[in-house]
């Protein structure tokens, strides 16, 4: 594990890359474990595909931390398939984070803020309490992958963010693969993704997908928005919320 005082995560992730530039998603969970021990964990959406990486790091250590992010705008079908999940893969340690209840007062009081302030919404409801549950960890994984596109198309098996690694273990599988694991092991699906959505967030900012090869379509629909904002560093998050309060 890499020494606290003297981590660097740019350089660590370029180490980690080139020791892994491909690879089995296991082998680079193992890599990731075996590097950061107990300051390693996962966050997962507990969304459409999000089955597949946690099937994946419970074979390699059921105990890893699974970091949950309950932004209380989640569909319940979401919070049951987490439960359902957390049973059937013999998780141990699934841990659901909540926005601060002053940051909820003081900003969205009648819980309208994603109407006008989309990146406000997502920095109180995710972006913090995401970051404030982080401290202690060196490094987490996600369940990217290149397929989505945009800021994913290019995706490593490590990167760095605000002086931690990001881990992206099945980057680089296609969506047959996904599909094709998913049946494999009879993983079950997200109850919402028979009703045609097939990126799933938060309830108000979630739509089904018209067009079946564009996973996150329907996601912040009618907008330039992409991303929730855990993916972007703190610096560019504040400045989307920056740009969210100038546009009123």
């Amino acid at each position: 594990m890499p020494d606290g005082s003297t981590f660097n995560a740019e350089q660590v992730a370029a180490r980690l890359n080139a020791a892994m530039p491909e690879g089995d998603p296991k082998d680079v969970i193992r890599l990731a474990l075996d590097t950061f021990g107990d300051q390693f964990s996962l966050v997962s959406s507990f969304g459409a595909e999000s089955a597949i990486l946690l099937h994946l790091a419970a074979q390699v250590d059921t105990g890893i931390p699974v970091l949950f992010l309950d932004t209380e705008k989640l569909f319940g079908e979401t919070k049951r398939y987490r439960d359902q999940l957390t049973d059937l893969l013999g998780l141990t340690d699934v841990r659901t984070l909540k926005p601060d209840p002053k940051d909820v007062d003081a900003l969205d009081p009648d819980g309208s803020l994603w109407v006008e302030q989309t990146n406000q919404c997502c920095f109180i409801r995710k972006v913090k309490p995401l970051d404030a549950a982080l401290i202690g960890f060196q490094a987490w994984a996600t369940g990217r992958k290149r397929y989505h596109g945009a800021a994913r198309a290019a995706l490593p098996h490590f990167e760095a963010s605000d002086n931690r690694v990001k881990v992206n273990p099945i980057a680089f599988w296609t969506r047959d693969m996904v599909d094709a694991y998913k049946a494999e092991h009879k993983l079950p699906d997200h109850p919402l993704v028979a009703e045609g959505f097939l990126s799933i967030g938060c309830m108000p900012c979630t739509d089904r997908t018209a067009d079946a090869s564009d996973i996150r379509g329907g996601r912040w629909q009618g907008s330039n928005k992409t991303e929730c904002g855990i993916h972007l560093s703190m610096r560019e998050n504040r400045e989307l919320v920056s740009l969210d309060a100038a546009s009123l």
